[in-house]
């Protein structure tokens, strides 16, 4: 099938929710891709940080075919293996806690929202001003911004918007919160990183010193709000670490991964601490699909593949050499991020889409804008030293 009977199928049988490039992918392997006409393309998107293990890792590939030819399916009224293994690993990676599978990273926060509120019923939930959580109601509510809100309004009340300020954050922590939900590094506005300090503030309540933040994490434990960290995008070694919060001092109650989980398939999780393992009850959520035989399998792959230390180590490495060649480019005002989740700020008269479609159909580079002025670049973590010296060629020869 062409790209144009694609496009003709799009426009008469397609909801109009995506603005698709016209390029038609057939075929992934490591960080590259390639088109319906046998073009050659270097992925430094990964499907939005969703392969960090590059396309059709070998392992991947074999375990998903293994299982699929054994089990499917069986719905978790029963037991089946890989899921529970996946529960274990993500578990013991991590917070030490539970952890409930689901099939997306919507479907990750929407469990988080109904913890915390099963936790303290009726308490609020915080969230930080240009946050993003994603797209169903739960999720979207606790996304304040109005171009992604006002269509859909009323939305699920209950959620308090405070600016990226540890003060204002502090001030709108109180006995009817029940959570304050944030993403270490905001991704889909241009990978932000908080202001230095922010962190330890939202968990310790206002730190001022070492000895506050210990007094401040029994302040917060005293109120009873529940900090939960959006680790959607940011997770699984994207920033050098397999999860972001372990740079940054800081310990959640509860966190939310799927993207990178899955290699390619639908998946995500809510991961617990101690605190909140046992919550929720016998038939208070539940999922007909999540944490199914074969994606579990992929999943267990992923994060095996990802926990590798020398991989992490050169995460950061090749990060930083990504973030230097960026910052030559003669279009680039800033380089923001961690790892190999970076974003590059325009100078002015420089159009951040326009940017990314002239990579992707001149350079057959693949981007994303993030924004008018923003581009953001994430690859697989499998990147070698010389795809980044080929992406940023690739990228200096757009005049």
């Amino acid at each position: 099938m062409t790209l144009a009977e694609l496009e003709a199928l799009e426009r008469e049988y397609a909801m109009p929710t995506y603005v698709r490039s016209p390029v038609e992918f057939v075929r992934g392997s490591g960080c590259r891709l390639w088109d319906s006409d046998g073009a050659e393309y270097l992925d430094f998107l990964a499907g939005i940080s969703v392969l960090n293990v590059g396309h059709s890792h070998p392992r991947v590939v074999e375990a998903v075919r293994e299982q699929s030819g054994r089990l499917t399916h069986a719905t978790n009224l029963y037991y089946t293996e890989p899921g529970f293994r996946l529960m274990a690993r993500l578990a013991e990676s991590s917070l030490c806690g539970k952890v409930f599978l689901t099939n997306s990273g919507a479907e990750a926060i929407e469990a988080a929202l109904k913890l915390v509120r099963r936790a303290r019923p009726g308490g609020k939930i915080v969230v930080l001003e240009e946050a993003f959580h994603g797209r169903t109601y739960g999720a979207l509510s606790a996304t304040p911004q109005e171009s992604k809100q006002a269509p859909f309004a009323p939305l699920v009340p209950g959620f308090v918007v405070v600016p990226k300020d540890a003060e204002a954050l502090a001030a709108g922590v109180d006995a009817a919160t029940a959570a304050v939900l944030l993403e270490p590094i905001q991704g889909e506005r241009g990978v932000h990183l908080p202001p230095v300090g922010y962190l330890p503030a939202v968990r310790e309540l206002n730190v001022l010193s070492d000895e506050l933040l210990r007094a401040a994490r029994a302040a917060c434990d005293r109120v009873g709000a529940a900090l939960v960290f959006d680790e959607i995008q940011c997770g699984m070694g994207r920033t050098g670490t397999l999860w972001a919060y372990e740079q940054t001092g800081v310990v959640p109650d509860a966190m939310t991964s799927a993207k990178a989980l899955g290699a390619g398939l639908p998946i995500g999780a809510l991961i617990t601490g101690e605190r909140l393992a046992d919550v929720l009850r016998p038939g208070e959520h539940g999922s007909t699909f999540a944490g199914g035989p074969v994606v579990a399998r992929a999943a267990l792959v992923a994060l095996e593949i990802c926990s590798d230390p020398a991989l992490l180590t050169q995460v950061r490495t090749l990060g930083d050499r990504l973030a230097t060649g960026l910052a030559s480019l003669p279009y680039v005002r800033q380089v923001r991020g961690r790892g190999l989740m970076l974003a590059i700020d325009l100078v002015d008269g420089v159009d951040g889409p326009e940017l990314a479609r002239r990579a992707l159909l001149e350079q057959r580079l693949v981007v994303n804008a993030t924004g008018p002025g923003t581009v953001r670049l994430e690859p697989p973590l499998v990147v070698s030293d010389s795809e980044i010296d080929e992406a940023l060629s690739r990228l200096a020869a757009i005049a």
